[in-house]
């Protein structure tokens, strides 16, 4: 009796939350002749225009979409036939207006039928996704969508930088006029050009580090020059479109990274992020039936099997953590605790490493040869053992925590995150000490602002790390392929021994390899200003990379013993990416307003800080603009404007917070609902065995 009152108040409770259903719960149902004729399919004849003239009429029986009715598709074919026989006289303007809709209709269309055939390796994905799942394809969709953020901004800085720079210096354009702020000769000294005389061994040297013929050439900062195109109706400021380009370079990098987030939120949001009632809709919705073939048939059964795995895998580990008892969860959180002490100290060996490698590779720095080479790649080489190695540990600390799948991605690629993005931050670190003599004798910065004996145009030496970074992090990974993965492939698969069947070939590991994306897209953030092509190469990398991880995924891996959901790790893939777009913007902002440019090159020489060429170039504009960018800075148009976005703020949040709370109360019908069904199973269970029925 008292669980049957609670039956009623709690359908009574969904039924006052306006989300009504047409029959209610089973055990209050009152079947009447009304009631079954409301449940007919009802179907208004009339045209859609008609039926609105009509709706006062008949607004006790509402009329119904004609795809939302159960009957055989020749009788809705029919059904729309009589319709269309049907249409009202309209005026012109109405058929103008309703012909306008249907042609921008087609077009939209069209055009999202010719983008989705064009979307770069389309096929691709789909197959990776059904092979090895949803997490191992979020990788490769994570990477296909640096790929276009690199090509589009690339096609940024080549159309304000590389061009203009090109065509503005084979017509000779005058250098601009700026002060010698009493620099004395010797800051101008920078010795660039490249023996002549040089065998060809040195010019593969040469382009594996940047120096040589590479080191001046538009690929690196001190090629360009400080010219200024003022002609009488045209002009072009060289200085100021490398700064321009680059805070937009930045800019146009955070609102396609924010733009994606928040699409990889809302599909997390919808979906739950968990494995909360999505049982039955890959049961029951999961399946694609426009699948042709046996082929794409097998990819999609393979894709569902991995949602379920992963279901499943995370639903048992939530079952074993609420059955632990305290002391079992106090030597969990202990472990815990020790372990992630563990992985700290071997993240701080590795930055000890880093700077130790840093300083001897500076020391070094006139060596020649193969030596010299050496020398000059040894912070890499530090960099990419410690990136390889701690990992490796940090992921097997991460497996001793029992955390499930997807915290377990989380925690370990966090790890990863502070090891790979401090590292680079060490490296900047130590580089900038050396160039603004930090660490070094004050007097040796007297006279330039910067050591111009050891970094007579310090930009050019610090797009050269950046450049050998990212040649050396493909190297590894084409390296990698060849050296490890193909040979263990080969290995694992004509051996008999017991221990290499047991190690078996190797699994792709999503949160290492997008790490690495991570990593060598914020190496290219951080030395765009100083290599302003590095973006374009880095397109061309992450193109290999591509088909690189796509051989050795096919070849050479094995599906994962445990997978993760793709939901939460897109998005935790995009803020990770955000993060290093902050930590190369903060070494943005010091070089442009903090450090001294080189007075020996590039296109800010003799100014007293990058910055400087905007305030210069303000002040020669006309009065109107100056009084225009003015009153835009005062707080008589700062203030309305961010009252107005507050408001617009505010709207957004209360709508969210209606729609959130709307999506609680559907979720909550639905498992009143799921209840119901599990009572009527037990009714009928509990009638058949009274009656005695056979099942």
């Amino acid at each position: 009796m008292n669980s049957h009152l609670q039956r009623q108040g709690s359908a009574t409770a969904v039924q006052g939350t306006g989300y009504t259903s047409d029959q209610g719960s089973p055990r209050l149902r009152r079947v009447t002749s009304s009631r079954s004729d409301q449940n007919v399919p009802q179907f208004n004849w009339l045209p859609a225009s008609a039926a609105q003239e009509d709706a006062g009429q008949e607004a006790a029986v509402p009329p119904k979409d004609l795809r939302a009715l159960p009957m055989p598709m020749a009788l809705k074919r029919a059904i729309s036939q009589v319709q269309q026989m049907q249409v009202p006289v309209l005026s012109s303007f109405q058929s103008w207006k309703r012909s306008k809709a249907k042609s921008l209709s087609r077009a939209r269309k069209s055009i999202g039928g010719f983008l989705h055939y064009i979307t770069l390796w389309r096929r691709s994905l789909n197959k990776i996704g059904g092979n090895f799942g949803d997490g191992v394809q979020s990788y490769f969709l994570f990477l296909r969508f640096l790929v276009v953020l690199n090509f589009l901004s690339s096609m940024l800085i080549t159309g304000f930088v590389l061009i203009p720079s090109i065509v503005f210096r084979s017509v000779a354009s005058d250098s601009m006029n700026v002060t010698d702020n009493g620099a004395a000769g010797e800051c101008r000294q920078y010795d660039h050009k490249p023996d002549p005389l040089v065998r060809y061994f040195s010019y593969f040297l040469d382009l594996l580090s940047g120096t040589g013929f590479m080191e001046y050439t538009y690929l690196f900062y001190g090629y360009y020059h400080n010219t200024m195109v003022a002609e009488s109706d045209f002009s072009y400021n060289i200085p100021l479109a490398y700064l321009f380009t680059a805070v937009f370079y930045f800019a146009f990098c955070l609102i396609c990274i924010t733009a994606r987030t928040g699409t990889a939120v809302r599909v997390a949001v919808a979906t739950g992020g968990g494995a909360t009632g999505s049982y039955s809709r890959i049961v029951f919705t999961g399946w694609d039936f426009g699948c042709l073939g046996d082929r794409a048939t097998k990819l999609k059964q393979k894709n569902l099997h991995y949602q379920l795995q992963v279901d499943l895998e995370e639903e048992r580990i939530k079952n074993e953590a609420a059955s632990l008892t305290l002391r079992q969860k106090v030597l969990l959180y202990s472990s815990r605790i020790f372990l992630s002490l563990v992985a700290f100290g071997l993240i701080i060996a590795a930055f000890f490493g880093i700077y130790q490698a840093t300083i001897f590779s500076q020391s070094k720095v006139k060596e020649t040869g193969v030596l010299g080479l050496f020398y000059e790649y040894l912070p890499s080489i530090v960099i990419t053992v410690g990136n390889f190695v701690v990992p490796v540990l940090c992921d097997q600390i991460a497996m001793l925590e029992r955390y499930n799948p997807s915290i377990t991605v989380i925690v370990a690629l966090l790890r990863s995150v502070f090891l790979r993005m401090v590292s680079l931050g060490v490296l900047l670190f130590t580089l900038w000490s050396q160039i603004t003599c930090f660490e070094g004798a004050p007097e040796e910065c007297a006279l330039c602002h910067y050591n111009h004996k050891s970094y007579p145009c310090w930009e050019t030496r610090v797009g050269q790390e950046m450049y050998k970074l990212t040649l050396f992090d493909l190297l590894i990974t084409l390296a990698m392929l060849v050296l490890v993965e193909f040979p263990r492939r080969m290995v694992v698969d004509n051996s008999s021994n017991k221990l290499v069947q047991f190690l078996g070939r190797q699994e792709f590991l999503v949160p290492v390899n997008v790490l690495g994306l991570v990593y060598g897209q914020t190496v290219v953030w951080t030395g765009a200003l100083f290599c302003p092509l590095l973006p374009l190469l880095n397109t061309l990398k992450f193109v290999i990379v591509f088909y690189a991880k796509k051989i050795t995924l096919f070849s050479n891996c094995r599906p994962a013993a445990k997978t993760f959901r793709s939901t939460k790790s897109k998005v935790f893939f995009l803020l990770v990416l955000l993060f290093g777009w902050s930590l190369a913007l903060v070494a943005l902002i010091y070089s442009i307003a903090k450090i001294h440019p080189s007075m020996s090159c590039g296109p800010f020489r003799s100014l007293s800080s990058m910055w400087t060429i905007v305030p210069d170039s303000f002040y020669s504009l006309s009065l109107t603009t100056q009084g225009f960018l003015y009153f835009i800075g005062s707080q008589g148009f700062s203030i309305p404007l961010f009252l107005f976005f507050s408001v617009v703020m505010c709207y957004f949040i209360a709508l969210a917070s209606v729609y959130g709370k709307s999506v609680d109360l559907l979720k909550a019908q639905l498992k009143l609902e799921a209840r119901d069904k599990q009572f009527l199973v037990k009714q009928i269970e509990e009638l058949s065995r009274t009656l005695g029925v056979a099942r």
